[in-house]
């Protein structure tokens, strides 16, 4: 299994979090770490997340970038090779 890291910026609401963990595991990845902070601005969070899977990381990527509360998502990977939204 490849593991990849991801960072979110999301809206700080209740049901935030609940969303990327569906979208984690129905597109078949597992999380390996997770870390959930308040960002500068306290209406938004920022979540980085250790996932695992053998499935590709676009389809992941694709789909937590269409949640409503999210507003921005990164696949950490070496710099040449960034993926945003």
């Amino acid at each position: 299994m490849m593991q990849h890291q991801l960072a979110l910026q999301a809206r700080f609401r209740p049901e935030t979090l609940e969303r990327v963990l569906r979208v984690v595991r129905h597109r078949g990845f597992q999380v390996c770490s997770m870390n959930m902070v308040s960002a500068v601005n306290p209406q938004n969070i920022n979540i980085e997340l250790t996932v695992a899977s053998l499935r590709p990381i676009e389809l992941l990527f694709s789909q937590l970038s269409k949640l409503v509360d999210v507003a921005c998502v990164e696949v950490q990977q070496p710099a040449s090779q960034q993926i945003r939204a």
